[in-house]
């Protein structure tokens, strides 16, 4: 009875890994560009212990607001100068990137398990479980993000733990709804039909048969959210209720060089490039992976440059 559930539950093409993968990723220099830049910045965040050149806590007075090394005052000890404290701002960024990247990466990890779950239960139950989850979903999504943010944040008071599960809990209702709607729609394919018929309970038929078909999809969705997880956790760093001194992120880097922005331009444009450089490079690579996983968009794509191959080769013919 088990195989003859796995036959009726074929494997969609999206999710299938194709050989080529590598060379259209390599052919898209953008979606290229953008993966080496990620990986740059997770290498950073990774080994940010061996890799800067200074603890980020580290204060020195008499080498405060140095310029970048190639600026009049500028130093070889100090690459992108320092701060009002004397810190390192190369060291400060390394360190920066860990924690950006981690709160990103957990947050966007416990929303779409929540947001996940309950899609799911939502999509596949229907009726009025449906309906209530939906409501709770249209609910939660009516109150302004950032304000909740900030209420929730003061009141338990601020940290990166705490930012983490708010900003989980304000971040499942997208997932909740994508994977509700299509667990609707694939409800009454016949592969799902089949294994109810052979007697699979409910939880086995949705994380069985139904959830290995929205993986790619659930994959884009988290890598585009995890950059709105990154502006996010700057904005309420920026506010100061995020992370906390002595740590560091590049919200609260900003944050605290805003008030030397016209003597001491590095403070905030260094920081505020690691967040625009690693947003735009999530975003290129995700756009690539959003056409690469869809069937349909893989055979407009390949259909718009078997086009071009034929005018190209009409051309030569004509010459």
């Amino acid at each position: 009875m088990a195989a003859s559930a796995s036959a009726a539950s074929p494997t969609p093409v999206g999710t299938r890994v194709p050989r080529g993968r590598i060379s259209e990723l390599w052919h898209d220099k953008t979606a290229a560009i953008g993966l080496a830049f990620i990986l740059l910045i997770v290498l950073l965040a990774l080994f940010a212990p061996l890799i800067a050149p200074y603890d980020p806590a580290a204060q020195s007075i008499m080498a405060r607001l140095t310029p970048p090394v190639w600026m009049e005052r500028g130093t070889w000890e100090h690459l992108l100068g320092t701060d009002n404290l004397g810190r390192d701002v190369l060291s400060r960024i390394i360190w920066g990137a860990r924690a950006t990247l981690t709160i990103g990466a957990v947050t966007c990890l416990l929303a779409a398990t929540l947001g996940t779950v309950i899609g799911l239960w939502a999509g596949f139950m229907g009726g009025r479980t449906d309906s209530i989850l939906m409501r709770l979903v249209d609910i939660q999504v009516s109150f302004p993000g950032i304000l909740l943010i900030l209420l929730v944040v003061a009141v338990l008071g601020p940290g990166v733990w705490t930012l983490v599960a708010v900003l989980s809990v304000t971040n499942w209702m997208v997932y909740a709804r994508l994977v509700r709607g299509i667990v609707s729609s694939t409800r009454q394919t016949p592969y799902v039909e089949a294994a109810e018929v052979i007697g699979c309970r409910p939880a086995r038929v949705i994380f069985r048969h139904i959830l290995p078909n929205i993986v790619s999809p659930l994959m884009t969705l988290a890598i585009l959210e995890f950059t709105n997880i990154v502006l996010a956790e700057a904005a309420v760093s920026f506010l100061g209720f995020g992370v906390q001194p002595p740590a560091t992120s590049w919200g609260l880097d900003v944050a605290s060089g805003r008030d030397y922005l016209f003597i001491a331009w590095w403070l905030v444009t260094f920081p505020g490039l690691a967040i625009v450089v690693t947003v735009l490079s999530i975003n290129l690579f995700a756009n690539w992976l959003r056409v690469t996983t869809d069937p349909e968009e893989r055979e407009k794509r390949f259909a718009r440059a078997e086009a071009a191959r034929r005018r190209r080769g009409r051309r030569r013919a004509e010459a």
